[in-house]
């Protein structure tokens, strides 16, 4: 007899058949509460530029900024990651620029608390955006990273932030000691409610590329590899993981999010911190070029992405897709 006329004892397909019975017992869920929304910020007035490898998403001056925030509190959206993005003639060998206390950032923060007290501000916290040299911090004769140096600029970047009222700072330039740097300078300063979320595991990833085009923020020569991780390596995100969490960070991150969800997993099984992971600018245009192309159903493809993201562990996902997603949702 065949086997679909047997009487089956176990059968999973009973409750899959009923939309119902789906929804009951989903596992996993999305909420638009998951979502931090990524912002590239620019100086100006009623700027909304277009950012050519990432359709649909832009630059926005502090006003323009302040409407895409308003659009995120409408939808539920938790948190928003800020990015400043400066002229080239502001640009110097050490980024300072992104501790002045009317830069981009600390402007836009000022500006969103006010308007916007229950949206979370986190502050992307390195400097590939504001040196002219494209690294993430200051560089020896050699053109090697200075780390000791880059950790008190560190300090000063992040104390800024800070003081213009930002929650979360997220040091992103993966630099030896960066936790402790900053979580003393943050305590010594009377700071010791801002959080800091860690960019614990940071590989460095080919899938940054759109990012920079977006962000300004190319290396003017070689690359980040020598402090970036090998996206070979596992073992070395425990490492990692384990340094930055003694260091005192209230929360991790693992980026890109994709070609990672073991390293997402993993650290979801060894920590009981909240785990976050970044979907990155490369992720995004992927779905975005496959889905202009007729290949893929965008809604589809993208809530199946960061549905696999909640699956594999992660507590809250940044993603350039936030407010599209929050709004598919309803």
């Amino acid at each position: 007899m065949s086997r679909n006329s047997l009487s089956l004892r176990h059968s999973p397909r009973r409750l899959r058949r009923h939309p119902a019975m789906r929804a009951m017992l989903r596992e996993n869920q999305l909420t638009p509460a998951d979502f931090i929304l990524p912002i590239f910020l620019v100086e100006g007035e009623g700027i909304r530029s277009d950012i050519v490898s990432m359709p649909g998403v832009f630059r926005h001056s502090i006003d323009s900024a302040l409407k895409l925030c308003r659009e995120a509190v409408s939808r539920g959206i938790s948190a928003v990651l800020l990015f400043g993005v400066i002229a080239e003639g502001c640009k110097d060998a050490c980024g300072s620029a992104s501790w002045d206390s009317e830069g981009l950032v600390q402007k836009a923060t000022r500006a969103i608390r006010a308007a916007y007290p229950d949206l979370l501000v986190i502050a992307d916290a390195c400097f590939c955006e504001y040196t002219d040299h494209g690294h993430c911090g200051i560089l020896n004769a050699e053109g090697d990273r200075d780390d000791n140096t880059t950790l008190e600029n560190l300090q000063r970047q992040a104390l800024s932030y800070a003081e213009a009222g930002v929650h979360v700072v997220a040091p992103s330039g993966m630099v030896d000691g960066m936790v402790t740097a900053i979580r003393e300078a943050l305590d010594a300063a009377g700071h010791s409610e801002v959080s800091i979320l860690s960019y614990a595991v940071k590989y460095a990833s080919a899938y940054y590329g759109p990012f920079r085009d977006a962000a300004d923020s190319a290396p003017q020569f070689g690359d980040r590899r020598a402090y970036q991780m090998d996206p070979g390596n596992r073992r070395e995100a425990f490492r990692e993981l384990d340094l930055d969490i003694a260091e005192g960070c209230d929360m991790v991150m693992v980026k890109p999010a994709m070609p990672y969800l073991d390293l997402v997993r993993d650290l979801r099984e060894r920590c009981d911190l909240p785990v976050l992971t970044y979907q990155v600018s490369g992720e995004y245009s992927m779905l975005q070029a496959a889905a202009r192309a007729g290949w893929l159903d965008l809604q589809r493809s993208v809530l199946e992405s960061l549905l696999g993201m909640k699956r594999a562990g992660a507590d809250a996902i940044i993603t350039y897709y936030a407010l599209d997603a929050a709004e598919w949702l309803e």
